[in-house]
């Protein structure tokens, strides 16, 4: 083997008129008829390889004649400039070629399941299951690439700010942080489990502790939640913390961290971070992660509506609720169908339903709403909206929660609905969170980041009497709608923290089986300390406007945690689960039984059939069957078997497309046991009761 002069892609004109070797994977072949081009592809990009009968040896021709896409060769020769005319400036290499003189297979591919180019167009389990034919697409290639300068880039900052990157264990303590846990068994202590780290939350206080005052990790976390485009059940996350800090200290250092990853990896300069409190942020857009790259901000209507003549208005206004639109410049233009659909987002949302005001371009109202409210009243009202001719108003009014969720979506919707501009790069704070949140389900407040969240000192006194007004030293950093990342200013006072346990209604018991070695470590000297993670994966997908995390990840999960490359997760053996003390209930069934009811559940969904235990189970086997014959068929080597159209020879096909004459009634039911007032009589089949 040859050792390779440069990556495909990086080859010049400075090389031109050297010996050389290339190595990568053949992307495509044009046999012009003893001259042979093939594009070599590596990471970097792609090079013209051209095959001459007459510079190489008869077994090398023959083997570029036989080379199949996607294997691996490797060419040596003369890098030399192309004719002018077949400079390629699609390409980075496309005035150069390596003119081959010796070529060596070094792996035959066989029959592709799809071609890497072509993965676009495949539905993505298949793409995952061969994830590494869909890693030789550039796209994913840059992707991979993206992400790495990003970490590098973090690692680059915090490094020059003095943070030290220390490792904290995965194998840990199950603590209560929002998703559930990953359990690990253990062998040596039978009936006990490990958990995967959420976050490294507690080892990084604990550090702080012990004197690392600045640590941060590329830290992989684990969370059994469901999936979304932008969740995956592992992900990576950049995780820092802080000593001897004040909120204003960590906004301010992850404002310089951002600005610099910005600037390094796509090169844009950011504008000075807005900043929203968690309150503000709720009322003005209805999120706690709003996109502020286009306006449509929320009205507060309530107090308009106690004097207003519109009953709906003034009972939601007068019973507790609140009434808030929004206004949509130049929206008088939405069709009845975009206004239904609007309605419909609504009400999917909680509402009851929308209510809507149209002004016409000359200013005239267009609403059945007008009836309701005097001149005056109309007049305040477009006022309050800040409307005008030719804008579109549309409201709600419920209950604080209901509306803040309707508008918020509804905000969201009309944006895509009309294509409103959202390009570049938004970065917000949102601050000032609740430090408790209500669970209808538990009874009981819960902690909105989790039981270490440092209250305002003015919020203290209410943490056990009123603990819906205490506000948390926490902060989240949004990016385009989404949030990036949260943190917080912890607790360093065993009284606070004791209270805070005690608003959470933990027992002593609890607080000392949960967090036993924590609050030990907390009598010992704690100094104040903050900090903030951000999920790796997120930043990468929203800078790159990537679609989905599972473009930037190298080998994701799908939406049901599973892994089509891995066939995880599966069956354990029976001595391994023995050797854990660990018994499966009479339910549990195997992966391919798991397998076999999903198609069974689908095929019944689409027929729209009902089965019976009985039909279920026959059913069931007969489809187990057909997988296996299935699996059989696969496991047959069909490389070397041209691929074909037809299995039986190809004849009398076509025919000539012509109409003709249509059939008679009586044609038509010929064949009909019967035949009543021009209709096919069916017998009766299902018995009524």
């Amino acid at each position: 083997m040859m050792k390779r002069s440069e990556y495909c892609g990086k080859f010049s004109k400075a090389l031109v008129g050297r010996q050389v070797a290339a190595c990568g994977w053949v992307q495509a072949k044009r046999d012009m008829g003893g001259v042979i081009f093939l594009d070599l592809r590596d990471r970097e990009g792609v090079l013209q390889v051209v095959v001459n009968q007459e510079r190489v040896s008869p077994e090398d021709f023959a083997a570029a004649e036989r080379v199949r896409a996607e294997s691996v060769l490797e060419a040596a020769g003369l890098l030399a400039l192309r004719e002018e005319e077949t400079y390629n400036p699609a390409i980075a290499t496309g005035e150069v070629e390596l003119r081959a003189e010796r070529l060596s297979l070094l792996s035959e591919a066989q029959a592709l399941p799809f071609a890497p180019e072509d993965a676009g167009d495949v539905r993505e389990e298949l793409r995952l299951k061969y994830r590494y034919l869909d890693l030789r697409r550039g796209e994913m290639v840059e992707n991979l690439n993206f992400r790495h300068r990003l970490v590098s880039a973090a690692q680059r900052f915090l490094d020059g700010e003095g943070f030290l990157q220390v490792e904290t264990p995965m194998l840990t303590k199950s603590t209560p942080e929002g998703a559930r846990d990953y359990l690990v068994p253990s062998r040596v202590h039978r009936g006990a489990f490990y958990a995967l780290p959420q976050s490294p939350q507690i080892f990084k206080q604990l550090l702080m502790v012990g004197g690392i005052d600045r640590y941060y990790q590329v830290a992989r976390c684990f969370r059994d939640e469901d999936l979304r485009a932008d969740r995956q059940p592992e992900f990576t996350q950049v995780d820092m913390e802080m000593s001897f800090v004040e909120q204003e200290d960590v906004l301010e250092h992850l404002e310089k961290l951002f600005r610099f990853l910005v600037r390094e990896t796509v090169g844009t300069e950011l504008k000075p971070f807005p900043r929203l409190t968690w309150q503000e942020a709720m009322d003005v857009y209805g999120s706690d992660k709003p996109d502020l790259r286009f306006g449509l901000p929320i009205v507060e209507l309530t107090g308009f509506a106690l004097h207003c003549g519109f009953g709906v208005f003034r009972k939601a206004a007068e019973e507790g609720g609140v009434v808030r639109a929004i206004n949509i410049p130049g929206g008088a233009g939405l069709t009845r169908s975009e206004i239904e659909f609007l309605t419909e987002r609504a009400m999917g949302y909680g509402a009851k339903g929308m209510a809507w005001i149209a002004l016409r371009p000359d200013g005239e109202l267009y609403s059945v709403l007008t009836k309701y409210f005097t001149e005056e009243e109309r007049r305040e009202l477009l006022e309050l909206c800040g409307a005008k001719a030719g804008d579109f108003i549309l409201f709600c009014a419920d209950k604080l929660p209901t509306v803040r969720r309707t508008l918020g979506g509804l905000r969201l919707d009309i944006a895509q609905l009309l294509k409103l501009p959202r390009e570049g790069y938004c970065f917000l704070f949102v601050t000032d969170f609740p430090e408790f949140e209500y669970s209808e389900e538990e009874g009981r407040y819960l902690a909105m980041h989790h039981p270490f969240t440092m209250p305002y000192e003015e919020d203290i006194p209410f943490l056990l009497t009123q603990p819906e007004r205490v506000r948390a030293q926490a902060y989240d950093v949004v990016l385009n709608g989404v949030e990036l990342g949260s943190g917080s200013i912890r607790i360093h006072r065993q009284e606070v923290q004791q209270k805070m346990f005690e608003a959470l209604g933990f027992s002593q018991e609890k607080i000392q089986e949960q967090f036993g070695f924590l609050v030990e470590a907390f009598r010992y000297g704690v100094p104040p300390h903050g900090g903030f993670a951000f999920g790796l994966d997120r930043l990468a997908m929203l800078l790159l406007g990537a679609p989905s995390l599972r473009e930037v990840i190298a080998f994701p999960k799908l939406k049901d945690a599973s892994c089509p490359l891995t066939s995880t997760p599966a069956p354990a053996e029976q001595g391994q689960l023995a050797l854990l003390g660990i018994g499966l209930d009479g339910e549990a069934r195997t992966g391919r039984e798991q397998r076999a009811r999903a198609p069974l559940e689908n095929t019944a969904g689409l027929a729209k059939l009902s089965l019976e235990a009985g039909e279920r189970a026959e059913m069931e086997q007969a489809l187990e069957e057909m997988l296996r014959f299935a699996g059989r068929l696969a496991q047959i080597d069909t490389g070397d078997v041209a691929p074909t159209a037809h299995v039986l020879p190809v004849q009398n096909v076509f025919r000539r497309d012509e109409r003709g004459g249509g059939l008679s009634a009586e044609e038509v039911s010929g064949n009909a046991p019967a035949w009543v007032e021009g209709c096919f009589l069916v017998p009766q089949v299902i018995e009524g009761e």
